[in-house]
């Protein structure tokens, strides 16, 4: 399937509906990925003020010469992605990540329409707000994700009536992302200019199929060095780190 069919069927099912919020975890995740302040690597740096775009298409925090490269492939509305971020946040970005030893590379995996608008208005910030945006998206998913089931029938027909770019913009003002992605930085009108972007809607799709022709199959999957990770769970993930 081709990048913009695959963007298509995605935006098709925008009218599915969410499981109930009760469903979705419950834990909060901070915003930052933990507040308490660590000591910087040797060349006493701060790693996790370096964050890039990166070829493939993901967005990385760290140290770009990192021994240790952990990408994970995720989904904003996944729950079990909001756990890992839950349970990995501090030790994972404050310590590993900080020091400069480890890397983290986020690359969006779809796996529906609020999933994909959430991905679209998040990579529209800046590579240091992509990370926070997302630690909060992670952290808030019964808040943002239960706004889908209250649509009326009649804007589940406009969404319906409208092309995949245009159901974007519009699931964006209905999960209220454009109201966080302002306190991310993005101005109204950034957001319009990001949010018409044909090109980059069609990137997601491209990266999911990317990932789909590597191997992963649901989130998160984890890379360590570009060898898929058979664990997916921060208590597996940490002892991987610990023995390179």
């Amino acid at each position: 399937m081709k990048a913009r069919s695959l963007i298509a069927a995605l935006a098709g099912a925008a009218l599915v509906m969410l499981p109930a919020a009760g469903a979705l975890s419950q834990r909060s995740t901070s915003e930052q990925r933990g507040g308490e302040r660590r000591s910087n690597g040797p060349e006493g740096r701060n790693w996790m003020e370096t964050a890039v775009r990166t070829p493939e298409g993901g967005f990385r925090v760290g140290n770009p010469n990192a021994r240790i490269k952990l990408v994970e492939y995720l989904s904003l509305t996944c729950p079990h992605c909001a756990e890992f971020a839950h349970e990995a946040g501090e030790r994972l970005f404050q310590t590993h990540v900080r020091s400069g030893r480890v890397s983290v590379e986020y690359r969006n995996y779809v796996l529906n329409a609020y999933d994909l608008a959430a991905a679209f208005i998040t990579r529209c910030t800046s590579p240091r707000e992509y990370f926070l945006m997302s630690h909060e998206l992670l952290g808030t998913q019964p808040r943002w994700m239960g706004r889908m089931q209250g649509l009326t029938d009649a804007q589940r027909a406009e969404l319906r009536g409208l092309a995949p770019l245009q159901a974007m913009q519009r699931i964006v003002a209905m999960l209220g992302l454009d109201a966080i992605a302002a306190r991310h930085g993005l101005t109204a009108a950034e957001q319009r200019t990001c949010l018409a972007d044909q090109a980059a809607l069609d990137r997601i799709g491209t990266m999911k199929q990317e990932a789909d022709a590597a191997g992963v199959r649901g989130t998160p999957t984890f890379f360590l060095n570009g060898q898929m990770a058979q664990v997916n769970t921060w208590a597996a993930i940490e002892p991987l780190l610990r023995a390179h």
